[in-house]
């Protein structure tokens, strides 16, 4: 689709006698530009030579003949035999259309050699384009131990844990579990981490979680170090990513998107250590493809190898060899990965694989440098509008590292675009006490997610004070900054939900029974799931804490990850003393 462009591209110290070029319109392979330069002196021909920032592979014009200069950055335009005369007070206005590979916005000048002072030293560069400096947004007092809420999330992805767990797992109610995971494929693909409150591993938001996870810690390291939780992290994130070197068997072409059924699963209500159920691997394949899956499992594997690159070179190389071949198939065999596994379709139906496959690309660039990969990138970008960020929507997220990669104008524009959606003045609907609530399933999924994506645009300088003030008003209302003091994270703060729809939580210690009267149970649950979000309020800001409503009262991997990463980057800007002075609470927390 093309996308017009409001704005002409500014540039930074633009020299005398150079005319900016304005692009009107950008497509995937193409786009259209024009330019007008006023006319000084009389002119019987006129030579116009156009220069961009980087090399255009071809350049079509019908009002003037065209002559390429080496590799495409520059294109001297002559006048036909019967337009060359100009005179004083005219604009030589010119319309034309680039190809080139991206979709992109390049920068570029025009000037006419007739119009050059005699003796002039010009040698007209493309200026750099004008960015925003991010600016300076403390002055502010945290609402919250924000670093406190951090680590919690890290001890509920150790109590997803699935297979044999470690020696030092800090969640003493969870023990072995699914040891013989691929079995029935004769395969060791024990591992991962649990979905949410069930125990079935669903590749595409597992993948999406551990993406999303890694892009937090990458961006705000610091936040880690700072609360002392950087191991805690690093031992976290390694579990699923040993996961999928196992799921993705590259000399095979085959990889493993799901364990257990959805159906047989959600009939157990248990321990993950009691199942006795069989538990069938499902896989994508050449003929049965998957590029979603494909794609986000890569990006996992290439943010990996960048997070892990200097703690653990072996171990980063190993991620990054997996993740190019991994990319690399599901660029071959395009296709959705919950059309091939009829299982999935019924628990995590995949709307398109073009954003998976973007972040894939993108976190592959970041991690080799390899421009094809942001060739790639660009090309399954579209520019358009996203629904929301989710398990199954990563569009902002791809559009985001394409505007941190080469900002424009159009990036720009597309980035805020979908933010302006989501701020008051918005169509996005806002409970009465202020949280912007997209779905009843997950609404707190929903926001966080954005909030990190809002968080990161912040750092990149766009409507850097809005983001961060709006972002941090949404967390704190998540975190208990509400008409009930009320925190939808587990084990934070003085009030937060005891109920959570979670099989293992629900059940008492071994050797007690554990079953379907579990979940009926009124009061607590036996163990306290510390660190989980649940779905959240519905639009009025009513919540039940009730273990039988899997609406609002769930949990799951991909709930927590925009969540955790947003936190990130909350104790990232305590830590550069950029935390703002917060707007009010429509509904503040009067009370314990």
């Amino acid at each position: 689709m093309f996308i017009i462009l409001i704005a002409v591209t500014v540039l930074s110290s633009l020299v005398s006698g150079d005319t900016n070029i304005e692009i009107i319109r950008h497509w995937a392979g193409g786009f259209n530009g024009k330019f007008c330069v006023p006319i000084s002196k009389e002119l019987k021909s006129w030579k116009a030579h156009l220069k961009f920032d980087q090399p255009i592979d071809s350049v079509e014009v019908w009002l003037a003949e065209l002559t390429k200069v080496g590799d495409g950055k520059e294109y001297i335009l002559t006048n036909k035999a019967w337009n060359g005369e100009e005179h004083v007070g005219d604009k030589l206005c010119l319309e034309f259309m680039g190809h080139i590979k991206e979709d992109i916005v390049p920068l570029g000048i025009v000037y006419l050699e007739e119009l050059e002072p005699s003796g002039s030293t010009n040698a007209h560069t493309v200026p750099p384009l004008t960015t925003t400096p991010v600016p300076h947004t403390g002055g502010g007092s945290p609402t919250f131990h924000y670093a406190e809420a951090l680590s919690n999330s890290i001890l509920f992805y150790d109590a997803q844990r699935s297979g044999k767990l470690p020696a030092n797992n800090p969640i003493k109610w969870r023990g072995d579990s699914a040891l013989n995971d691929g079995s029935d494929v004769g395969l060791d693909l024990s591992g991962g981490w649990y979905d949410a409150g069930d125990h079935v591993k669903f590749g595409l938001p597992l993948a999406s979680t551990t993406t999303v996870l890694l892009w937090g810690y990458l961006q705000w390291p610091d936040a880690y170090k700072s609360a002392g939780l950087t191991d805690k992290f690093f031992d976290m994130i390694k579990w699923p990513l040993d996961y999928y070197l196992k799921i993705w068997r590259p000399a095979q072409k085959e990889l493993y998107v799901q364990i257990g059924d959805g159906q047989e699963d959600h009939h157990f209500w248990g321990r993950a250590e009691d199942m006795t159920m069989k538990r069938p691997a499902y896989k994508v394949t050449t003929s049965k493809p998957g590029s979603d899956v494909a794609g986000e499992t890569a990006a996992s594997l290439a943010a990996g190898s960048i997070a892990f690159k200097s703690r653990d070179p072996a171990y980063s190389q190993k991620l990054l060899s997996a993740a190019k071949s991994l990319y690399a198939f599901g660029k071959a065999y395009p296709g959705i990965y919950s059309a091939s596994v009829t299982a999935a379709a019924g628990f995590y139906v995949s709307s398109g694989y073009k954003d998976e496959m973007c972040v894939g690309a993108v976190w592959l660039y970041k991690a080799t440098q390899d421009k094809a990969y942001l060739t790639d990138a660009w090309g399954y970008n579209t520019n358009s509008g996203a629904p929301g960020f989710s398990w199954d929507s990563k569009t902002i997220e791809c559009q985001i590292m394409l505007y941190g990669i080469k900002p424009s104008p159009v990036m720009q524009d597309v980035v805020e675009g979908y933010f302006r959606g989501w701020l008051p003045t918005g169509s996005m609907t806002y409970t009465p006490c202020g949280f912007a609530w997209k779905d009843q399933w997950g609404s707190t999924r929903y926001n966080a997610n954005t909030v990190l994506a809002a968080l990161v645009a912040a750092d990149m300088g766009l409507q850097t004070l809005t983001y961060r003030k709006w972002g941090i008003g949404q967390m704190d209302y998540i975190l208990g900054q509400n008409s009930k003091c009320f925190s939808y994270a587990i084990g934070f703060g003085k009030k937060y939900p005891l109920s959570p729809h979670h099989r293992s939580a629900s059940c008492p210690d071994i050797p007690e029974p554990c079953s379907a009267a579990n979940l009926k149970a009124k009061g607590p649950s036996p163990h306290l799931l510390v660190g989980a979000l649940v779905g959240g309020p519905d639009a009025t800001d009513a919540y039940t804490d009730n273990r039988e409503d899997y609406v609002h009262n769930e949990v799951a991997c991909d709930y927590n990850a925009g969540f955790q990463s947003a936190l990130a980057g909350i104790v990232h800007l305590i830590n550069t003393k950029n935390y703002p002075v917060p707007d009010p609470s429509k509904c503040p927390c009067k009370g314990s």
